[in-house]
């Protein structure tokens, strides 16, 4: 599932599929991107690159898409892979930086940048 909040510029993506379930969160305004993978028991952050990330309101497009068509064709669909390197737990000038969301998402977890 897939909860735009327009008026706090975030998206939240909740995927649940078992050992493969994820929560994701894109904040906009704090420019970065956090998945919590249950399986890993760990957050990955990334920062948003817009010329790859698509904005709040294409993404939005891209979601109705999506639920009216089955597949989108957009050639802006987007794919992560995270390499682990060295983890640590969050700090308090890192919630500063990914901003509130995220730090409710990823407290208390792993970080990989």
């Amino acid at each position: 599932t897939m909860t735009i909040d327009n008026a706090k510029h975030i998206v939240d993506v909740h995927v649940r599929s078992g050992l493969y379930s994820s929560d994701t969160i894109f904040d906009y305004i704090h420019g970065y991107i956090a998945t919590r993978l249950f399986s890993r028991n760990a957050c990955f952050i990334m920062k948003i690159n817009k010329e790859y990330i698509p904005d709040l309101q294409e993404m939005g497009r891209l979601a109705f898409e999506r639920q009216t068509m089955n597949t989108v064709y957009s050639p802006n669909n987007v794919w992560v892979q995270f390499q682990s390197g060295h983890s640590r737990l969050g700090r308090m000038e890192d919630w500063l930086v990914y901003g509130k969301a995220i730090e409710q998402l990823c407290t208390g977890l792993p970080l990989y940048q």
